[in-house]
């Protein structure tokens, strides 16, 4: 032990400028580690987007962004569904054989879907990338066949889908509507971007 005599303001006023040194690195690491979570902007860019679905009503349609996409979600009437086998033989790919767009094997099916009453694609016309109109009322309308049952228009160049997002014959578009990777992670939330439990 030495016999120095201890400067008890020295010490404290190390021991303040310690802490005040810690409590500013603190305050400085905290919005630099919380940049690396991803913002909304960046989960909309690639990573999945959970979204709740509880407030579609029957014959609404709901748009949400993934990977920088508008992305449909329309809860079709009992209607709308039983229509959707009437017209196989006018659909350019009624079975979604066709890999431009590689269909999820659990909407190879006439509605296209996981649960039939809804219809998640991504609203992006396969022909040139326009985004097509809604066209949920049935009956004649401008540009559309006497017989319409439902579906979607694109005003760029006059292609027609029904309420799969299946493209019909002798149309521009090549391909069916994209349907993406989703799943449902209960009955009111859909996760788009993946489909495949962690």
């Amino acid at each position: 032990m030495s016999d120095q005599q201890v400067d008890h303001g020295k010490r404290t006023w190390l021991i303040a400028t310690s802490c005040a040194g810690a409590v500013g690195g603190v305050a400085t690491a905290v919005p630099f580690v919380s940049t690396f979570t991803p913002s909304e902007r960046a989960k909309a860019a690639g990573a999945p987007v959970e979204v709740d679905i509880s407030g579609i009503k029957p014959g609404e349609k709901l748009t949400v962004e993934w990977r920088g996409k508008p992305v449909w979600i329309v809860r079709r009437t009992p209607e709308q569904l039983a229509a959707l086998s009437k017209f196989d033989n006018e659909l350019a790919d009624p079975n979604s054989a066709r890999t431009a767009y590689p269909t999820p094997a659990y909407a190879k099916n006439a509605a296209r879907s996981i649960k039939p009453e809804f219809l998640v694609v991504v609203g992006i016309c396969s022909h040139l990338g326009c985004s097509p109109s809604d066209k949920f009322q049935m009956g004649p309308q401008p540009s559309l066949p006497d017989d319409w049952h439902g579906g979607f228009l694109c005003p760029c160049h006059g292609s027609t889908f029904d309420l799969a997002g299946r493209v019909f014959k002798n149309k521009p578009a090549p391909d069916n509507l994209e349907v993406p990777p989703h799943m449902y992670l209960s009955d009111a939330k859909l996760l788009i971007g993946e489909d495949k439990a962690a």
